[in-house]
């Protein structure tokens, strides 16, 4: 093979390479921070709403309690939804870009599928043992299931901070597990988890596809 005809193929190999170290990301993350920073404020401002119950500071009907609880639910909705809507308006494919990215957003893609069947496993569950701490099990899985998705981003992109929050998804994992019996500690757990595993890392990504862009 003649040095001119190799010398392309070995810059497509360097350029694959880089591609793998730096992730890249852009525009195709920004559905990814969003809803890791929309869903990790409402849903921390529940777990939060839930702990002043219980201490008696928040004295609401039950109706209202719900119509609360439901437009926390309604407007994580809204948020999937815009984000799917801006996504295919911007024409962004999700089998273009850095294989890095690629393949961060399919693990986190596959948690999302796996956290669906864990809703219905645990939902059933829970309704027709008649017991509410069936249920509390699901927020500890879906923990578990964003540590092994922040595992594969921090194997692929090797950045301390994401190693950081798929060690704190498992330790909260384990944590909720235990807890389940416990609803003021199980509570403080999964705000704090909210707050600084999904929220914050959200903004982060959100801000480094905002950069990415200008």
């Amino acid at each position: 093979m003649s040095e001119s005809s190799s010398k392309p193929s070995a810059e497509a190999d360097l350029a694959f390479l880089r591609a793998i170290v730096e992730g890249g990301g852009g525009r195709k993350q920004i559905p990814m921070g969003v809803l890791f920073l929309v869903g990790g404020l409402l849903y921390g401002v529940q777990c939060l709403f839930h702990l002043g119950q219980i201490a008696g500071l928040v004295r609401w009907p039950d109706w209202a309690t719900l119509t609360f609880v439901i437009a926390i639910t309604g407007a994580m909705c809204v948020a999937i939804a815009w984000v799917v809507v801006a996504d295919r308006r911007s024409g962004v494919a999700a089998t273009k870009g850095p294989t890095a990215g690629r393949a961060m957003n399919s693990a986190f893609t596959a948690t999302g599928l796996g956290n669906l069947a864990v809703i219905i496993i645990f939902g059933a569950g829970s309704a027709r043992d008649g017991d509410f701490a069936v249920w509390l099990y699901y927020p500890a899985i879906v923990f578990a299931f964003q540590a092994m998705a922040w595992f594969v981003a921090w194997t692929l992109k090797r950045k301390a901070w994401m190693g950081l929050v798929a060690a704190g998804h498992w330790t909260t994992a384990v944590a909720l597990g235990l807890l389940v019996r416990e609803p003021i500690a199980y509570l403080w757990v999964a705000t704090a988890a909210l707050f600084l595993l999904f929220a914050l890392p959200g903004a982060i990504i959100l801000r480094d596809a905002l950069r990415a862009e200008a």
